[in-house]
């Protein structure tokens, strides 16, 4: 009975969800997922290659877009093959292990987004508050270093979450609620209990984003005490018009993760639908619109870019 059980758990599948009640007008709404992927890599890939080949772009606050650029590929291509899968052939289950592995990295890279995004926010201050020694301060040696360090923070704490998953059975309904695997959803499918799976993932959410958040407020509140000194406005305006694009990319990653996460714990009454496109915002727009927003706000950078495709 133990080995027929056992087969069991390793041959099952969850299902996924696109969006319910189109499924008839899948092929049709597969064009603008695929647009917003081509759009995102190629716009990632674009502002990597300028960044790389261009030695004067060689600096913290580019260095910075770059990580994030990568992170934003990371997340584009993981979520690629099960949200196309849905839409262009109709393929709703994934394995158990390609859905840990999934869920492992969407979540890792998501809270790798969330440090870069606290280190251009760090970047800005610096600029800011001690512009006479922004160069020494971040040094490349020491933002590779910092980086590194946040690679790994994100990676070794989401690294138990599979494995945590993986010791379950799943004797529920395998049906879940997006496209691609999260791990709050993953574990509410199992039949045993789920208590040490819900704490540290509220754990390391809050030591994580929560922390991040808590020190990139902090951050700002600096950045606002500093140019408030300035005596000119337009120094001022000026000084502030250089953080415009971050608060955007921030404005974009935490308003659907936070949502998202409250629409998880506390989803009843809520509307699936609104939990589904929800879900879409989180995981396509910040990578498809941070190499917008970035490539508009930075004239440098939007001039390399204009010259490289008119060249």
């Amino acid at each position: 009975m133990s080995a027929v059980n056992d087969r069991k758990l390793n041959s099952a599948v969850f299902l996924l969800t696109g969006l319910p009640g189109q499924e008839d007008v899948h092929l049709w709404i597969s064009i603008p997922f695929c647009l917003v992927y081509v759009l995102s890599i190629v716009g990632n890939s674009v502002i990597l290659f300028i960044i790389k080949t261009d030695p004067s772009l060689h600096e913290p606050m580019y260095i910075f877009l770059s990580m994030l650029a990568i992170t934003d590929l990371g997340l584009s291509i993981t979520t690629i093959p099960t949200i196309l899968g849905i839409y262009l052939f109709n393929s709703r289950e994934i394995s158990l292990d390609a859905c840990f592995a999934q869920l492992f990295f969407i979540h890792s890279l998501s809270f790798i987004e969330s440090s870069i995004l606290l280190l251009m926010a760090f970047d800005r201050f610096v600029a800011i508050s001690n512009p006479l020694r922004y160069a020494s301060i971040l040094t490349l040696p020491r933002i590779a270093k910092i980086g590194l360090l946040f690679v790994l923070r994100g990676f070794v704490l989401t690294f138990p979450l599979p494995f945590l998953l993986k010791r379950f059975r799943y004797c529920r309904a395998n049906v879940l609620s997006h496209s691609y695997c999260l791990n709050q959803e993953v574990m509410k499918l199992a039949c045993s209990d789920i208590i040490v799976n819900s704490t540290y993932g509220l754990f390391i959410t809050l030591l994580m984003v929560g922390l991040d958040s808590l020190l990139f407020f902090l951050s700002y509140v600096m950045i606002l005490k500093t140019v408030l000194k300035v005596a000119s406005p337009t120094e001022c305006l000026r000084s502030l018009n250089t953080c415009v694009s971050h608060l955007c990319g921030v404005v974009l990653f935490y308003t659907p993760d936070i949502g998202l996460s409250v629409l998880h714990r506390f989803r009843k009454g809520s509307p699936p639908l609104l939990q589904i496109l929800l879900g879409y915002i989180y995981m396509l727009v910040p990578p498809l619109m941070n190499p917008v927003v970035y490539s508009v706000k930075s004239k440098h950078l939007r001039a390399r870019i204009i010259r490289v495709f008119v060249k």
